[in-house]
């Protein structure tokens, strides 16, 4: 098999890289290198933000309602590609078909939102804020807006912020990550074929070099990026030193309350796809499950026993595959290291997912679902965020002893609740420290018009991507005041 090294888009152009390191990419599936990423240095991270520099002054000249119409067009071709699409990304990160369609579709969603930039870039204006002196204010572009994304969703979270910044007047630097470039490569054809100006949009590839000189350039104005919290937390202290407006959004330890009230079956369900769903490899993932009272003797066994019925398997290849694999060799064993740390924290292993086969592709990186219970918040396996299928189980007297433990985890990203009860419902989203809540919602991811909301180490920043949030991120507001002298005078 050849292995393809991947091109970038830059000024308009399919280019290779001059890069002599590249970083493989793998079906993860089958075990399998399926191409290259270049790891790009400074020099050609630069060329592309001085070509995205120059296109600047006439995208941001261009009328609203013409930036529109590109997304219009953008959207027609993701939809009309829109299998492709999702296969690729299966291809390349190991989600089965169905969560691949989902991601690409949420994409869609911000791009349906974009379409709306006449709408969404309106000003203000007062008359006679004083004796004939009146008052406007207009959202204008800032210049080069840069993003870096993460593997997790490779066409999803590229698409949080390229559509917005686009219809907004900037211009645009991409950077994937260097694990799923393929999705992102696709995207980009399609946006070319829609008719993106030159220089408008721009594909890099590389690794901290390429974000390092992103982050620094003179050009670049606004920064976007979706990781971990450590590097989130680079991201925004480097970026902001150099005067850039940053949204960094960081890692999570989402925690899921069950109250004994709640219904069995529809939380054993939301439960699963929550904690198993993308394999775990989602920031909205519920990782750690906060029975209270006496839920635990109601929902742990029958969640024990769908986590063992769940079927693993090669998701590009097997259609009845309810869970992928994880990314990478390098991060099943970062997950293995994590499970025997539980044990030897003392947490009890009630599922086990390092026993689980794919004997069609042996090779594949497969961890099977993980249950922990009787957790305690001092173990690294409630700590740190892990990124997989590994759920772990906490117990609480009561509701206030599950909200205590939520709001300590030092994260806040989501917080989850399953009841049937409305003023406990109440109590949790009003005292819970986390930016998106769920009640009876396992993944209360937002859709394209609410902002993704992650609160404390989850985020670094101020404007979060989507909704009038990213509108406000990608544009700065001039104020003008005019007084005009007595038109009686001219006449």
């Amino acid at each position: 098999m050849t292995i393809e090294t991947c091109k970038l888009f830059v000024n308009g152009e399919w280019v290779s890289s001059s890069a002599s390191e590249t970083s493989p990419v793998y079906n993860p599936s089958e075990g399998i290198q399926i191409a290259a990423t270049p790891m790009c240095g400074s020099d050609e991270i630069s060329n592309a933000i001085e070509a995205a520099h120059a296109a600047f002054p006439d995208w941001a000249d261009t009328p609203p309602v013409e930036r529109a119409r590109l997304m219009f067009r953008f959207k027609e071709l993701l939809e009309q590609n829109f299998e492709e699409l999702s296969q690729i990304v299966t291809r390349e990160h190991g989600k089965t078909l169905e969560e691949s369609r989902g991601s690409v579709r949420r994409g869609i969603e911000v791009v349906e939102f974009a379409c709306g930039a006449p709408s969404l870039l309106l000003g203000d204006s007062l008359e006679n804020i004083a004796r004939n002196i009146d008052c406007e204010s207009v959202r204008q572009p800032l210049g080069v807006s840069v993003a870096i994304a993460p593997f997790n969703f490779p066409i999803m979270v590229p698409l949080w912020t390229l559509p917005v910044a686009l219809v907004c007047g900037n211009t645009f630097v991409l950077k994937p990550s260097e694990k799923v470039p393929l999705s992102v490569i696709r995207m980009s054809e399609l946006l070319e074929e829609a008719g993106v100006p030159k220089g408008v949009y721009n594909l890099v590839h590389g690794g901290k070099e390429a974000v390092d000189t992103m982050l620094t350039h003179e050009h670049v104005k606004t920064v976007s990026f979706v990781g971990s919290t450590p590097v989130a937390r680079y991201i925004y202290e480097t970026a902001t030193r150099n005067g850039k407006r940053v949204q960094s959004a960081g890692g999570a330890k989402n925690y899921m309350v069950v109250l004994p009230n709640a219904d069995l079956d529809s939380t054993v369900d939301a439960v699963m796809g929550s904690a198993y769903g993308c394999a775990g490899e989602r920031c909205m993932a519920g990782s750690v499950l906060v029975c209270a009272q006496e839920a635990g003797d109601r929902f742990l066994e029958p969640l024990a026993e769908a986590a063992r019925s769940l079927k693993v398997g090669a998701t590009d290849r097997d259609p009845g595959a309810q869970m992928g694999p994880v990314v990478s060799q390098q991060h099943l064993e970062h997950l293995h290291r994590s499970i025997e740390s539980g044990l030897s924290d003392g947490a009890d292993l009630i599922v086990d997912g390092r026993d689980v086969a794919v004997a069609e592709t042996p090779e594949g990186f497969f961890l099977g679902p993980t249950v922990f219970d009787k957790v305690e918040p001092q173990m690294s396996i409630v700590r740190d965020e892990l990124f997989g299928p590994v759920l772990s189980v906490m117990h609480a007297s009561d509701l206030d002893g599950a909200i205590a433990r939520l709001n300590g985890s030092g994260f806040g990203n989501a917080a989850v609740l399953f009841t049937s009860n409305g003023g406990a419902a109440r109590k949790f989203k009003h005292e819970v420290n986390a930016g998106m809540v769920g009640i009876n919602v396992g993944v209360p991811a937002p859709m394209a018009f609410f902002p993704f909301s992650g609160w404390n180490n989850s985020f670094f920043g101020d404007l979060h991507v989507q909704g009038s949030e990213g509108v406000s991120f990608f544009t700065r507001q001039k104020v003008t005041i005019s007084r005009w002298a007595d038109t009686k005078r001219f006449f």
